[in-house]
């Protein structure tokens, strides 16, 4: 069963070098997800990830395939698109979903507009859909400073987040810091995004993000269970969906975000929170 299961990544060091990619990205995405999920901002993360391609797009057009132009470009896009946003919901009766609406349609199209000038074909399905198995030593630098840097980034931040999840009124009435925490987080949603990005491209790049954080709900009821049961959820897409992707010679992104969705449904159905099946036999336990 370990064998079959882990084969791939003693044989092969391409194979280690994506998990470790991975890796690194479950540590650092579905904490973040939690966050965006309490918050009521998940479809806002879609948002966002599409926000990263202009910039991305204009690292290419500049460098290539150079994932340090590439990066710079997506994190400059990913936060000016945010600040813009804030600063349409703040300055006009629009409100930040619209706002992010509309800065996420103009930023796919022109970004896919920016590669299609220069690239090829190949060049806009890696950019859209990433290329886990190609990460090399930087890449893998960058994806273990995204995850070093959000740790770090959310225990500071820990406190008044929370606070601004359950009560933001509250928070708004006892201190200033609701405002700079909410930039703060944001600049962590869009450096996981450009780091997801390099992995699974700009299409999935938030699917190891949300879907782990979305699962672990129907396992644990308060942070203190939900970030760790979401980034297990996310390792094991990673493992399983790397596993697959090799034995089955298909694409790996779209493998790893199917086995989170997988593992979602397995949590919707059989999850001891809220799952259907326990929800059922306790509905006929109160019956009988």
């Amino acid at each position: 069963m370990i064998d079959l299961l882990f084969g791939p990544f003693i044989e092969f060091g391409f194979m280690r070098r994506a998990l470790v990619g991975c890796l690194a990205l479950s540590l650092s995405a579905p904490p973040v997800g939690v966050f965006l999920m309490l918050r009521r901002m998940s479809l806002m993360s879609d948002a966002m990830s599409h926000a990263i391609l202009p910039g991305a797009a204009v690292g290419f057009l500049v460098a290539g395939l150079s994932l340090p132009a590439m990066t710079l470009g997506g994190l400059a896009a990913g936060l000016a698109v945010a600040l813009m946003a804030g600063f349409v919901t703040r300055s006009t009766v629009i409100k930040e979903d619209a706002s992010l609406a509309a800065f996420y349609l103009i930023s796919l199209a022109g970004g896919v507009l920016l590669v299609s000038l220069r690239g090829s074909q190949i060049d806009l399905l890696h950019i859209l859909f990433g290329s886990v198995l190609a990460l090399d030593d930087p890449a893998l630098w960058l994806l273990g400073g995204i995850a070093t840097v959000t740790l770090f980034g959310l225990a500071a931040i820990y406190r008044p987040l929370v606070m601004e999840c359950v009560d933001p009124l509250f928070l708004r009435t006892v201190s200033r810091a609701g405002g700079p925490v909410h930039y703060a987080f944001l600049g962590l949603v869009v450096m996981n995004l450009v780091g997801g990005f390099q992995a699974l491209g700009t299409l999935l790049a938030v699917g190891l993000m949300l879907l782990p954080a979305i699962a672990a709900r129907f396992w644990a009821s308060d942070l203190s269970g939900l970030i760790p049961v979401s980034m297990l959820i996310a390792m094991l897409s990673s493992v399983i969906g790397l596993d697959v992707s090799y034995r089955a010679d298909v694409p790996t992104g779209p493998a790893i975000v199917l086995a989170a969705g997988g593992l979602y449904l397995i949590s919707m159905l059989v999850g001891r929170r809220g799952g259907l099946v326990h929800r059922l036999f306790r509905a006929r336990h109160l019956e009988a």
